[in-house]
């Protein structure tokens, strides 16, 4: 067990890379069962979770080569795949459930787990089952597994999704490009990662019309073939790092950014004083001495994300002024309020709404995170509060950055990993 000991101190200055995004890689893993043969990632991101899809797919038939150092990963599928998802890996990382889409769009069956993850609200998988469904499968749960049927193979048909999905737009895509027909996918997710999705299989072969948009059209295809792929750089990293600058008052370049991507948040930032300056293949972020709070409202793409709701929640903590922060998603979310109002934030929780009125700096104490963002950004809390702040949640972290301490240290941070410590005996 490891903690971050986070000493707060001056502002991050300094140049950091981003890579891939990891909620497109792992989608994109997913997708190289769509065709025997081997395809190659590039500008893969060195987390946790890379390695847990890794070795899901190696359990699933495939030979998978993830050179961590070099960014790829290769993964050779055969003929006929395996198409089990286990629980003891799928709970450990619920973008497990894209291999559904996939696995029964070939083999006409899939039988996946039904999966654990973040601690950050329902996230249920009637919309995934439900689009599977009216391309002609049979889902049910059997013994806590989905279990997704289609032995004739799927037809195309027309998917009104209720909710914009990302997850589920993703699984009804890549299940879609190999049924007979065309399917009309209504109510899509619009993000950047399904872009990129959508890109590589059309370079598979597939046939796809409207990405980016929320409507695709998919004129299925009988098979498709191996790829190289780059991919898109990881915009949640992105803006990770932009209120890093923001709330530290500094100085952040971030290299391998793509601007277009965050917009809307860019935008936020800018209009609360901050200097936002887009680069070729990189983004400038500068702080002011009190940046202003503003007010949040959590949105599908292309409004604010909700992975980025926590590092907004303690930006406005230290910001100059009140803002309401709305939690649209993920109910779960405010796990991060409980913990910041613990270094001292004036935060007060009512349903999905949180209001925060600023403070110079925040106090250090021992906090918890209890999800991928959440533990980020209490990290970045540490960094504006007075004294030593623990971090609990290195574990989280790690699937989502691939060396976040080591690159905050490089802007200037003073940050490190140490063992937990064990209680002392007698004292429960």
């Amino acid at each position: 067990m490891e903690r971050f000991r986070v000493v707060g101190g001056g502002p991050l200055v300094g140049t950091v890379r981003v890579v891939g995004a990891k909620n497109s890689a792992l989608k994109l893993m997913a997708a190289a069962l769509l065709a025997p043969g081997a395809t190659t990632l590039s500008s893969v991101p060195a987390i946790l979770d890379v390695s847990i899809m890794a070795e899901l797919l190696r359990r699933l038939g495939c030979d998978v080569v993830h050179d961590v150092e070099g960014g790829t990963v290769r993964i050779d599928v055969p003929e006929r795949p395996g198409h089990r998802a286990d629980y003891e890996l799928v709970r450990a990382m619920r973008a497990s459930i894209s291999v559904l889409g996939p696995l029964t769009a070939r083999l006409g069956i899939a039988d996946v787990a039904v999966p654990g993850g973040d601690a950050i609200g329902s996230r249920g998988l009637d919309l995934h089952a439900a689009g599977l469904r009216t391309l002609g499968a049979t889902v049910h749960v059997d013994h806590g597994y989905l279990v997704a049927e289609a032995p004739d193979g799927l037809v195309g048909a027309p998917v009104q999704l209720e909710f914009p999905s990302v997850g589920a737009t993703e699984n009804v895509l890549m299940a879609s490009v190999l049924a007979r027909g065309t399917t009309v996918i209504d109510n899509a997710a619009r993000e950047p990662e399904i872009v990129d999705l959508a890109t590589m299989l059309v370079e598979m072969g597939a046939e796809i019309e409207g990405a980016g948009t929320s409507t695709l059209v998919v004129t299925g295809v009988e098979q498709l073939h191996p790829v190289e792929h780059t991919v898109v750089p990881d915009r949640i990293a992105t803006g990770t790092w932009a209120f890093a600058a923001a709330m530290t008052r500094g100085d952040v370049t971030i290299e391998g950014a793509d601007h277009r991507h965050l917009t809307f948040v860019l935008d936020k930032l800018a209009g609360a004083g901050l200097d936002v300056e887009p680069l070729p293949g990189a983004l400038r972020v500068r702080g002011t001495e009190q940046p202003t709070a503003f007010d949040v409202v959590t949105l599908p793409y292309p409004g604010f994300p909700t992975d980025l709701q926590p590092f907004a929640l303690v930006y406005d903590a230290v910001a100059k002024g009140s803002a309401m922060v709305t939690e649209n998603l993920f109910e779960a979310r405010f796990h991060t309020a409980t913990e910041v109002a613990r270094l001292g934030a004036d935060v007060r929780v009512d349903g999905h709404h949180a209001l925060v009125r600023g403070r110079e700096r925040l106090s250090a104490a021992p906090v918890v995170g209890s999800d991928i963002r959440a533990a980020a950004a209490l990290v970045l809390a540490g960094l504006v509060a007075d004294g030593v702040t623990t971090v609990e949640g290195v574990g989280h972290v790690d699937r989502g950055y691939p060396h976040l301490d080591a690159d905050l240290r490089g802007l200037g941070a003073d940050v490190v990993r140490e063992p937990v410590p064990e209680l002392v005996e007698g004292l429960l």
